[in-house]
Order: structure tokens, then C-alpha cells, then sequence
């Protein structure tokens, strides 16, 4: 039992305490501070000597859980697995530091950072860096962040956040739905999420001692019969439900926002990445049909960098005071260097023409993907927007032959099965297309297909895949 792991916390950053303990022991088990088999201390014991909640090392055990690194149930002990999902056993060279190191990562989530003008950045923060040092804090964001994003989001995402709504700059989606879960909830709330869904949102839940209330999804996203009675707030990706890629149709987003009104619970948007749209037309935001219900967050993590670490809250003002006055109570504020980059960014129209060539560059890769899937008779959803799309697999024993056999060709897959909330029931393969280069995702792409294929064929009962209404030629993608 480890019961002297040193775990740092920091109360003032804005990471949720369960991220903060979940990424402690990750890289324990990293630097072999945590080794294979070792027992870890239960969450009620581990969280009294942190001095935090017992939900908050629930959290976080959850979410290594849910990756992989992790193994155990409650009443037995946890131990560190001897597979994580995220890493392969460590050796004694050099990649034990980053077992992942020399792959080529086809993982979604990382933007594609080639399409960035490197002139245009450079000024950006350059001029981000002329200006004077803040005297005080800003809690709301910088006058200039908060200005760009409402032009950001009145040209390229519909929404127009004037007198009724409020735009508040963020230190990104985890944050901000951390920040939501303490101004607005209290301890022993329900929370719906979409299952599987975004972890970090869970754990950001968790940590505020909300209970999170798993939600079903199927081919049009979020299941809205399903969302049981009494919850507070429901999250949910409508543009392109993360992980399965599902766009929330027009007649179930208005299914949603009356469960709200009529429950009187709030709906938060995660719009993570639904700049990226392709074949289809953008349907308008939950935020634009119903800002009496909704609060919007959008991130730059998907479209440009995630090390920037900015995002934006937009929400009726009754909301972002409450926000407001939880960063004036506990001393935080979101850091306003990436604020400014993007201000500067922004200010001579480098953002719209940063997005202008995304359109170009991205479709190109996803044709790469959707083309070697399609020469295999593999089934490809979610491919209408985002960076990222799904291959269905029929059990998680071919989800995991499909892992293994590609990262030993060198190639890191990323499983549906760590994705879950509860008990695992999709099975297959996110595929992100924006992180590598063009160049690598043409070699990376032939080896995960035939990993696919191979699991496809192994696995014991076939693949139902997700129908669509029309069928698709990729040959014209």
C-alpha cells in the first residue's frame, strides 16, 4: 500500500482537483514510482490524507480507470494494470519516459498544427507580448479576447452574444465545466453526460461532488428520452458527439432544450470542435436557439493549439455573475497570455483565414482515412464534421486486437471502450486525422486499416454498423 505517494495539489490553479490527482499518478506510474501490481490506497483513505473529498479521488481513480492504467473494483483494492490502454509495458530505454514516443499517433483530440501560419503566429504573439503587464486581474478575461470571440462566434458559428448572454473567457472546457459544477451546483447534484462521452468533464463533475448520471447515445446523438428526472444539468457535444461523431438532429436539439425548460435543469454545449464541418450544413447552436437554457463552450484546443489554454464561457448573465463570483471567491482567473495571442490572432483577420485554410487542409486527410477504410469494407461513421471518425468493431476483444496489432506495426490507435462511463457497450476505433502530417497520416492510415480489418474478421459476432439514410462515394471526398 502506497499510502506516502506524493500527490501535489494546487487549490488555485484551475484544473479540477480529481485532473490534478489523476495526472499525479499518472506520471507516478510514468517514473516508475508506481509499479506494475502495486496496490493503491482506497479513495476514502487516499482522499483523508489529501485533505479533499472522497469524490474527487473517485474522480480521478475513474478516469485512470477508464484508460487503462488501472484495474480493480471497489471492495477488493485497485492496482496498477498491467496493460494500461493509454501505454505499452515500459522498458528499460530511452521511451520509458513516453511510451508512446516514436509512434505514429492516429489518437483524436490534437489539432492539426501544419495549418497554422507560422509568419501570422509569430506576429500574434509578438505583439501579445509588447503589451504592458496587468496591474490587476481581469476575472472576466481580456476586453479584447472576450470582443473577438463574439465576432469569432457571430461569422463562423451563428451565434450572436449580445444583452441577453455574456461571453467569459475560460482556461479551457475542463476548466470551465469545473467552474460551472461549483457556482452553480451543489454537492449531491445530477449531471447527465452522454455515455460514452468527454472523461475530463466527468472528473471535472466528480471533483465537485456531483453525481454524474450516464445517458445512452445512438446514430443522432444524445438519447433525450433517456435523460432521467431531477437532474440539474445536462452536457452534451450536439455538433459532433465526442467520441461516436453523432450531430444532434434539429428535432431532438428541440427535444432537449424543452426537457430544460420544463425541468428547469440547464443544457451545457461543449462545441469543441464544430468549426470543422464538411458535407453537411452547420445546424444552429443549442446557445442560438435557447439562451435562456443553455450555456456555450467553445475551446481553441481543437482548432489551433492546445497548449494556448484558452477557452470561452457564454451563458445569460445571472450565470456568468455566479462564475464571476466563484474566480473572486477562491483567487482565480483565467491567465490572460493566451487571451492575448489570440486577440492579436484575431485583430487583422488571421483567425478567419487560419479557419478558411483548415477547410482546405483537413478534408484532404479525412478523404486519406475514409478512402483506406472504404477499400476494406469497414464501416465509417462520424465522418461528417470534426477531426476525428469511428470504426464500429463487434467486441472489445477486437478492439484491443486492433490496439495491439497496430501499435506493434507502430501505430497508436485510441479504443471507444476507455471512453465509457459505465459498463463499456460500444466497441471500435476513433480515428483523428489532424494531427500528423499529411505525409505520416498516408503511412499511418494502411496499417490501421489492416489492423482493423483483421480485428473486424476475428471478432465473434458480426458488425452491426450504423446505417445511413444514403449511401456516400468516397471516391469523391
Amino acid at each position: 500500500m502506497l499510502d506516502d505517494l506524493p500527490i501535489p495539489l494546487d487549490r488555485t490553479a484551475p484544473e479540477p482537483l480529481s485532473v490534478q490527482v489523476a495526472d499525479a499518478l499518472r506520471a507516478a506510474a510514468t517514473d516508475r514510482v508506481l509499479r506494475v501490481g502495486d496496490r493503491l490506497p482506497s479513495s476514502r483513505a487516499l482522499a483523508q490524507r489529501l485533505g479533499v473529498s472522497r469524490a474527487v479521488v473517485a474522480g480521478a481513480y475513474d478516469q485512470l480507470h477508464a484508460e487503462g492504467w488501472l484495474t480493480g473494483k471497489h471492495g477488493s483494492g485497485t492496482y496498477l494494470s498491467t496493460a494500461p490502454a493509454t501505454a505499452p509495458p515500459t522498458t528499460d530505454a530511452d521511451h520509458s519516459t513516453d511510451p508512446d514516443a516514436g509512434l505514429l499517433d492516429l489518437s483524436p483530440g490534437t489539432p492539426c498544427a501544419d495549418a497554422v501560419d507560422s509568419a501570422a503566429w509569430r506576429r500574434a504573439w509578438r505583439a501579445a507580448g509588447d503589451q504592458t503587464p496587468q496591474a490587476r486581474k481581469n476575472r472576466a478575461g481580456e476586453p479584447d479576447f472576450r470582443a473577438a470571440i463574439a465576432d469569432h462566434l457571430l461569422r463562423h458559428r451563428g451565434l450572436a452574444a449580445g444583452a441577453g448572454s455574456v461571453v467569459l473567457a475560460t482556461s479551457g472546457t475542463s476548466a470551465a465545466v469545473g467552474e460551472l459544477a461549483t457556482a452553480l451546483l451543489r454537492p449531491g447534484d445530477t449531471v447527465a453526460i452522454e455515455d460514452p462521452g468527454y472523461l475530463r468533464a466527468v472528473g471535472a463533475f466528480r471533483a465537485a461532488g456531483i453525481e454524474v448520471v450516464p445517458v445512452p447515445v445512438d446514430t443522432a446523438g444524445l438519447r433525450v428520452d433517456r435523460i432521467p428526472s431531477g437532474v440539474r444539468a445536462v452536457y452534451c457535444t450536439p455538433a459532433h458527439q465526442f467520441p461516436l461523431g453523432a450531430m444532434l438532429p434539429a428535432a431532438r436539439r428541440v427535444e432537449l432544450i424543452e426537457f430544460a425548460r420544463r425541468t428547469g435543469a440547464f443544457i451545457i454545449e461543449d462545441d469543441y470542435d464544430g468549426e470543422l464541418r464538411y458535407d453537411t450544413a452547420p445546424l444552429p447552436l443549442l446557445a442560438a436557439m435557447a439562451p435562456d437554457v443553455v450555456v456555450h463552450l467553445g475551446t481553441t484546443s481543437k482548432i489551433i493549439a492546445t497548449t494556448l489554454g484558452v477557452g470561452w464561457l457564454v451563458a445569460r448573465p445571472d450565470i456568468t455573475d455566479a462564475v464571476l463570483t466563484h474566480r473572486a471567491r477562491v483567487g482565480s482567473s483565467p491567465s490572460p497570455a493566451g487571451q492575448r495571442v489570440l486577440s492579436e490572432f484575431a485583430r487583422h483577420g488571421d483567425l478567419s483565414r487560419h479557419l478558411r485554410r483548415l477547410r482546405r487542409v483537413v478534408p484532404p486527410r479525412r478523404a486519406v482515412v475514409v478512402d483506406e477504410l472504404a477499400r476494406r469494407g469497414l464501416p465509417v461513421i462520424g465522418d461528417d464534421a470534426g477531426s476525428h471518425v469511428v470504426v464500429e468493431l463487434p467486441d472489445p476483444a477486437a478492439e484491443r486486437h486492433a490496439v495491439d496489432t497496430a501499435r506493434a506495426r507502430g501505430v497508436l490507435l485510441d479504443g471507444l471502450t476507455r471512453h465509457h462511463i459505465a459498463e463499456p457497450h460500444h466497441f471500435g476505433i476513433a480515428i483523428g486525422y489532424t494531427a500528423l502530417t499529411s505525409a505520416d497520416l498516408a503511412r499511418a492510415m494502411p496499417i490501421a486499416a489492416d489492423s482493423l480489418a483483421e480485428a473486424c474478421h476475428r471478432g465473434t459476432r458480426a458488425v452491426v454498423a450504423w446505417t445511413r439514410t444514403t449511401p456516400v462515394d468516397y471516391s469523391k471526398r
